[in-house]
């Protein structure tokens, strides 16, 4: 199989089993490409997530075309974008010819919300795993507590949280190695 089928077919396997979105598929994510294939530690997903968040588009999107032009390059990133896009635009394609007619039956609305409650469980899973692995210590524990307080509170863009985290980020590493260049 080539690389480039190998890609389309696992993020096509990831979107098809995979309901909620970007933050949802953080645990199909971590156990197809980190723990099954191999493709990226952990660490390295989480630094995908992080720049799939602050660039335009769908994280999971942007989290499978990242990954597949490092697995692949550029028909690596275009098999591994259309993997992930492929199953949600039928699935949606077929969903839409039925919704409206649907929508107010009462088993589709109690589908719903089961489904709906299974994605806040899959995202508070992943916000775990995320963050075992990526606060370590008091100063980014810190920086997760500010981060969470504005983007509740206030409603701050997401990627100006991450811009300035990495900032900050930056910041304290220079102070930690005593003003010497990184």
């Amino acid at each position: 199989m080539t690389a480039s089928l190998e890609l389309f077919l696992s993020f096509a396997r990831i979107s098809a089993s995979c309901f909620g979105g970007g933050y949802a598929m953080l645990p199909f994510f971590q156990r197809e490409l980190v723990e099954k294939k191999g493709w990226l530690t952990a660490e390295e997903l989480l630094d995908l997530n992080a720049v799939a968040q602050c660039t335009p588009g769908v994280i999971s999107v942007n989290t499978a075309t990242y990954c597949g032009y490092r697995k692949g390059g550029f028909r690596g990133a275009a098999a591994a974008t259309l993997g992930i896009l492929t199953p949600p635009i039928l699935i949606v394609l077929v969903i839409s010819a039925f919704f409206w007619t649907l929508a107010e039956n009462p088993w589709v609305q109690h589908a719903l919300a089961g489904v709906r409650a299974c994605v806040c469980a899959l995202i508070l899973n992943s916000t775990v795993a995320l963050y075992k692995k990526a606060v370590l210590d008091i100063p980014t524990f810190c920086i997760c507590l500010v981060v969470f307080l504005l983007a509740a509170f206030l409603g701050l863009s997401p990627a100006l949280l991450v811009m300035g985290a990495g900032a900050f980020g930056l910041i304290l590493s220079r102070i930690r190695k005593g003003g010497t260049s990184a």
